[in-house]
């Protein structure tokens, strides 16, 4: 399983316009096939700090969704809103395992 994080940060001013874009994106990419998972949060302590949680099956689920077009969609809302920056990071996901007692 792959696990894609990202995070993304806007003038706070523009929540509600995030939101427009996202939640297409979100409710489109939670349908796919090859999708175990897919959120976007902004943060509670930086406003305007957008976090992106993604599970996906395998490799060529994610590639499937690249190429969709709610995918093409989204990321031209994106570029309209003019993000001040974007990282996003993969990860293959290893075995569950039960949390450490604290």
């Amino acid at each position: 399983m792959l696990i894609v994080l990202a995070d993304a940060r806007f003038d706070p001013a523009q929540a509600d316009e995030v939101r427009a874009v996202a939640q297409p994106m979100i409710e489109a990419s939670r349908r796919e096939p090859g999708c175990a998972g897919y959120d976007y949060a902004f943060d509670m302590l930086e406003p305007g700090l957008m976090r992106v949680r993604e599970w996906w099956k395998d490799e060529q689920a994610l590639r499937d969704h690249f190429a969709t077009p709610h995918m093409a969609a989204f990321l031209k809302g994106l570029r309209a809103l003019k993000p001040k920056s974007v990282e996003i990071k993969c990860h293959e996901l290893g075995a569950e395992r039960p949390m450490p007692r604290a």
